[in-house]
């Protein structure tokens, strides 16, 4: 028996898998609601943040703004369009041994990373 919270969490994913846009919270609920009027912001909320922890979609945090979803797990860079605030990917290599000689002169233990560029969009110039 698959049960509400189940239902309500695959509603939330497959939200975020629909929208490709780097969603914020908002947008998210906003298209689930479209097709569930009754759900809560809170339980979008709640099932955004378990979908990130169990690694079936990403949270990128920005400092001064919302926390936006990715859909895409695999590590990636983003580039902030100082203007409209949407958040793009960068079609761009990892640099693999960036962690490695952070470790090596750190000696911090890494559990993971979002590097954030900052620019004006096309569409904004």
């Amino acid at each position: 028996m698959i049960n509400r919270n189940t239902i309500q969490c695959s509603m939330v994913l497959e939200a975020v898998n629909k929208l490709q846009c780097h969603a914020t919270a908002v947008e998210v609920y906003d298209e689930v609601a479209r097709e569930y009027p009754n759900i809560s912001r809170g339980t979008v909320y709640r099932n955004l943040n378990r979908l990130s922890q169990i690694g079936k979609i990403r949270k990128i945090e920005i400092p001064g703004a919302a926390d936006r979803f990715d859909h895409r797990c695999q590590e990636h860079y983003h580039i902030l369009c100082e203007k409209c605030g949407r958040v793009f990917d960068v079609d761009m290599d990892v640099i693999e041994d960036l962690y490695q000689k952070i470790r090596d002169t750190h000696g911090f233990e890494f559990t993971g990373c979002d590097i954030i560029f900052r620019g004006i969009c096309p569409e904004c110039k």
